[in-house]
């Protein structure tokens, strides 16, 4: 497969940013790189990636991702790619930090690189944030602090520490809970690595070592799963504040008994689908401009601002609160 340099024209945060690449009119793959397999969240991605493909002309889209969340796995997997000279990649990194050199290589090789949960990538042409994650995580936070009526001891989970947004997520939390003094912080940034049974062996130790903690801010997808659980078994529905990422599907039994206070979430499949938008302009030397409109709920008017490499960053304003209320209406 030829493909043909990336020209990068004036980048501004509040002018229109144009990237792209000239391309013919040929098939081109586009190969969506997830951080596990298996898991809801991502098997949700899988069918925004799976419609894209269906509804474009001229595009193969399709997803893969490892057994485990586990950044050298990823690499693998890119690495792969490369050997296949695949048009272009998208990803959802474990770590960020971790693909840097694996996604020089690829740009190297004329490869679109297209990222999602990872703005601080230098090695990327595009990354995609569903909404400003500072914010995401104090949205969090503001309801945890008004749940615990201002004070007492609350924690945060994350799905690991190379896990850039739920970092973000949790500092956000914590920069906004920090306004109030009755507001104490233990043990923050638990890393549960994606996996629902770790994060609820972690939520009963911290409950047997600080048995007065009423909150918890959960990162990871299922982290509030494995929290809810924990705290439905120790009877304490009625006197925690668990709220974080979730869907409502995997969510709802524990929003139910109020083990899991609310979540928010943006929809994966629109973000997958939306990731493909963005990277077949790339591809095809579109331009990609501040305020423009990518026809998918929470993307009409996107903001879009210098990477902190050579490419761009493109955020939407995509999450939805859902609580026992109203968690039915969204059926993933």
């Amino acid at each position: 497969m030829g493909h043909s340099k990336l020209l990068l024209a004036g980048v501004s945060a509040l002018a229109m940013v144009c990237i792209g690449l000239p391309a013919a009119a040929a098939d081109k793959e586009i190969v969506t790189v997830v951080k596990v397999t298996g898991e809801n969240w991502f098997t949700r991605m899988e069918e925004g990636v799976d419609k894209y493909g269906a509804d474009t002309d001229g595009i193969t889209a399709r997803q893969v991702g490892p057994a485990k969340a586990d950044a050298a796995q990823q690499t693998a997997i890119i690495q792969d790619l490369i050997a296949q000279d695949v048009d272009a990649i998208t990803i959802v990194p474990m770590d960020p930090s971790a693909l840097e050199g694996v996604l020089r290589r690829a740009m190297k090789r004329g490869i679109v690189i297209t990222t999602h949960e990872a703005d601080n990538l230098q090695n990327t042409q595009v990354d995609m944030e569903a909404f400003d994650n500072h914010e995401f995580g104090a949205h969090f936070a503001e309801q945890i602090v008004e749940c615990m009526g201002e004070k007492g001891q609350w924690t945060s989970f994350v799905g690991s520490l190379g896990s850039l947004t739920h970092v973000q997520w949790a500092d956000g939390g914590e920069e906004y809970a920090a306004k109030f003094p009755g507001m104490e912080l233990v043990s923050p940034k638990n890393e549960s690595f994606n996996d629902a049974n770790r994060a609820y062996e972690i939520a009963k130790e911290i409950l047997r070592t600080y048995p007065d903690i009423k909150g918890f801010q959960g990162g990871s997808a299922i982290d509030v799963i494995g929290i809810g659980r924990a705290v439905e078994e120790a009877g304490l529905e009625d006197r925690t504040c668990v709220i974080g990422l979730g869907l409502p599907k995997d969510t709802g039994p524990y929003l139910e008994t109020g083990a899991v206070d609310s979540i928010a979430f943006w929809d994966p499949l629109d973000a997958g689908y939306v990731m493909n938008i963005l990277t077949k302009m790339t591809v095809m030397g579109e331009e990609i401009k501040d305020g423009m409109d990518l026809g998918v709920q929470g993307y009409n008017n996107v903001k879009v601002s210098a990477g902190p490499g050579e490419g761009i960053i493109v955020r939407g304003q995509a999450w939805v609160d859902v609580d026992a209320a109203n968690y039915k209406e969204y059926p993933f």
